[in-house]
């Protein structure tokens, strides 16, 4: 009797794996495969209860720097490779993409790569960046595959000589548009009058995530038209607490509301007319857009590379130069100045552009075929 195929998945949050895996889990196993879980336990965990797969909890200190800790998390993935024996190892996220590759390479094991973004290379100083840079040639050099989620992306790590094996574009993690389907479209009127137009940030509270963009944008929106309500959805990273006595302070003045973290979007989601992702560096591609897009809502978005790509311009939604305060409120005002009837066809077409381009079923394929060829 053949031996099943054994898939080793390894991330650093167990969000990444509930949100965006759970479909290419599902799939492995329909196909009649096992799968291998590594990922610092949390609570989406619980959701995946019904699931039969292996789980491996490494602790993996995800913005820290410490080469001892870097150490023992590459030991602890090729102690649990070599204890396996997976035929193939899929990873996410930077240092899972990095030490994963390197173990997996040690042990022989083909490695797919999934490439999330540069942005925080491309933000870093001159010593650092050279540094991560040679790190990642390093790593994606010995990587079977590797998956990238937007063009420029791609071209970078050709340009940076860290793909040697082969390369492949896919539409980022894809949207699951069964789990995000369109939603009715509130009312709403000019912002002036009628019923209030309502807009969400969703994401970690950051500043690399525009967040300072998006509080000013409101701060300058709410002054003119005070029928508009801006919303914040997302977790505050430990290094920006100053956002916790900001957001209340701008809570009590009735210019933004701050959510808090929260299991379901999809209620917030349908309260609002739009979605606005100030992001002021590129990301792999926005799994935040492709949901909203996916329920039907307008993109208000960046130039930058994982976000543009998202929108049709003009129809599914407007994209501004990142980091222009001026030009995001002005594309705030032209969205006020639509008639509802519009906003609501602007999200239909949106809809409709990740159903064609984006489907998580697109990303699923993708990797089947890559896990066919290298075993």
């Amino acid at each position: 009797m053949m031996k099943k195929k054994l898939i080793a998945l390894l991330t650093n949050n167990d969000d990444d794996v509930y949100c965006f895996r759970k479909e290419l889990i599902e799939a492995f196993l329909a196909d009649g495969m096992e799968v291998l879980i590594s990922c610092p336990y949390g609570e989406k965990f619980e959701l995946l209860r019904d699931l039969p797969y292996i789980y491996d909890d490494p602790a993996i200190d995800r913005r820290g720097t410490n080469p001892v800790a870097d150490a023992r998390l590459l030991l602890h993935y090729r102690q649990l490779f070599d204890r396996y024996r997976p035929s193939v190892v899929l990873t996410y996220t930077a240092k899972p993409n990095v030490y994963g590759t390197l173990a997996a390479y040690s042990l022989h094991i083909p490695v797919i790569n999934n490439l999330t973004g540069f942005g925080s290379v491309l933000q870093a100083g001159k010593l650092k960046r050279g540094m991560i840079i040679r790190l990642f040639q390093l790593a994606y050099r010995r990587s079977s595959c590797i998956m990238f989620q937007n063009a420029t992306n791609m071209r970078l790590a050709k340009r940076w000589h860290m793909v040697k094996g082969k390369g492949r574009l896919i539409p980022g993690s894809g949207v699951d548009t069964d789990r995000y389907p369109l939603l009715p479209y509130p009312e709403g009127g000019d912002g002036k009058s009628g019923a209030p137009v309502v807009f969400n940030y969703i994401g970690r509270v950051l500043h690399d995530k525009g967040v300072d963009d998006y509080i000013e944008a409101a701060k300058r929106i709410r002054a003119e038209y005070p029928k508009t309500e801006f919303h914040i959805l997302g977790f505050i990273e430990p290094t920006e607490s100053h956002y916790e006595k900001e957001l209340e302070e701008l809570g009590k003045q009735g210019i933004v509301h701050y959510e808090g973290s929260q299991k379901d979007v999809h209620p917030f989601i349908e309260k609002a007319h739009a979605i606005i992702h100030p992001s002021t560096y590129g990301e792999g591609m926005s799994n935040v857009l492709l949901e909203n897009a996916s329920s039907g809502r307008p993109l208000i978005t960046t130039d930058n590379p994982g976000c543009f790509e998202t929108v049709i311009r003009g129809k599914s939604g407007m994209i501004y130069h990142g980091g222009d305060v001026d030009e995001l409120t002005d594309c705030i005002r032209a969205f006020l100045a639509m008639k509802n009837e519009e906003r609501r066809s602007m999200g239909e077409k949106g809809r409709a552009h990740m159903i064609r381009h984006f489907s998580r079923g697109i990303v699923i394929d993708a990797y089947r075929e890559e896990i066919e060829r290298l075993t």
